[in-house]
């Protein structure tokens, strides 16, 4: 598995963004769903990265800067064609190890709280995020979890 930066050009890539905000906005009303769109994943404070097997998407993660010392993790989806493999896992590896190369002190996310997440939920608690209270802009949702992991 390759995993690289991606500027969000290629059409596989924008296919996947596609089809998570769909996914989101699907099992969360619109006040709760926070996945970026290509636009804001975009943006200079968001590094995106996309998992490959030679010309095969298996899925992708961004890291976004909430200041110097405190990372979010967003927009991580793995193909469905590729689920249970191990893409999410590696691809977490990935953004934790960059986030402690870029000298963060924690990592946070924001995920649904509802059934469907409960496999994202327990691979981000084994990786040792906990639970904790909304971080950043978010506000107390009840469809939302959010963890966080010191570094």
């Amino acid at each position: 598995m390759e995993i690289k930066v991606d500027d969000l050009t290629g059409s596989k890539v924008i296919a996947l963004i596609k089809e998570h905000l769909e996914s989101m906005s699907s099992q969360s009303p619109p006040e709760s769903c926070h996945a970026l769109n290509v636009e804001e994943l975009r943006k200079p404070d968001v590094t995106f990265w996309s998992a490959w097997e030679q010309d095969e998407l298996l899925g992708c993660g961004a890291l976004k800067e909430l200041d110097g010392e405190h990372g979010e993790i967003k927009s991580m989806r793995t193909s469905s064609s590729h689920l249970r493999k191990g893409v999410a896992k590696r691809i977490l590896e990935h953004i934790i190890e960059e986030a402690r190369r870029r000298g963060y002190k924690r990592l946070s996310l924001e995920t649904g709280s509802m059934d469907s997440f409960e496999p994202a939920r327990r691979l981000y608690a084994s990786f040792g995020f906990q639970y904790c209270a909304p971080f950043a802009d978010y506000i107390e949702d009840p469809n939302s979890a959010f963890m966080t992991k010191e570094l």
